[in-house]
């Protein structure tokens, strides 16, 4: 007689629905994203997707910063110009293979200003010690990358694009946003409505690097 499972139990199609946005999750540019506003109850659920990430210890150590404000955003977008000519320095340099530099040219890597919503995420770090990140103590700044990658499910599932910039100063980030020296810089998001959704990740259709296939990935027992 099968187990019977306590909580919730979901069905075959309920997965193949989770499979599907998940496949369907994109890294949206500046490019993609329409001016329209966002509807606040859009926002809240895409927040109370985050808050519903696992974390290390029951911490929650993640902290979100929302950002409209234009001057705002131009500050921003000025420390993402400034780190993007040092990316290009090193294509420049021929630190990466040949070709690279002219394809790094033509991306749009951002929509800080393009987006209507930014969203910085910060990693709150406890003090003293905190159950599962005594020997790992990146555990945390993990936790709220789980909150991030859910906050991402959700703005698809809403057909909402999202885009995460990588390519900044976090300390001038911070210093911008006012952040507590103690908080320290995960993520910024660029969250709006989008003209398309790429049937694969623009990155892959470009041939910048290849989809690794689970043979390449997933080993046994050890390496």
């Amino acid at each position: 007689m099968p187990t019977q499972i306590q909580g919730p139990h979901f069905c075959s199609d309920d997965s193949e629905l989770l499979s599907e946005i998940m496949s369907a999750r994109r890294d949206v540019r500046g490019n993609r994203f329409l001016a329209d506003e966002l509807a606040q109850e859009d926002i809240e659920h895409i927040f109370a997707a985050a808050l519903m990430a696992p974390s290390v210890g029951f911490s929650q150590p993640w902290e979100f910063i929302t950002i409209t404000n234009r001057t705002t955003k131009e500050l921003i977008a000025d420390s993402f110009f400034i780190e993007n000519e040092k990316a290009k320095a090193l294509f420049q340099a021929g630190k990466f293979e040949v070709g690279k530099l002219e394809q790094y040219q033509q991306l749009k890597l951002e929509g800080i200003l393009e987006s209507p919503l930014n969203i910085a995420v910060f990693y709150n770090p406890k003090n003293g010690p905190v159950l599962g990140q005594t020997s790992m103590p990146d555990m945390g700044r993990y936790s709220v990358v789980c909150a991030i990658q859910n906050m991402w499910l959700k703005a698809r599932s809403l057909n909402i694009g999202m885009g995460w910039v990588s390519i900044l100063d976090p300390i001038k980030v911070k210093t911008i946003l006012n952040a507590p020296a103690d908080r320290e810089l995960i993520a910024y998001l660029c969250l709006g409505k989008v003209d398309k959704f790429y049937d694969k990740p623009e990155l892959e259709t470009l041939k910048w690097q290849e989809k690794k296939t689970s043979q390449q990935v997933i080993f046994s027992d050890s390496y």
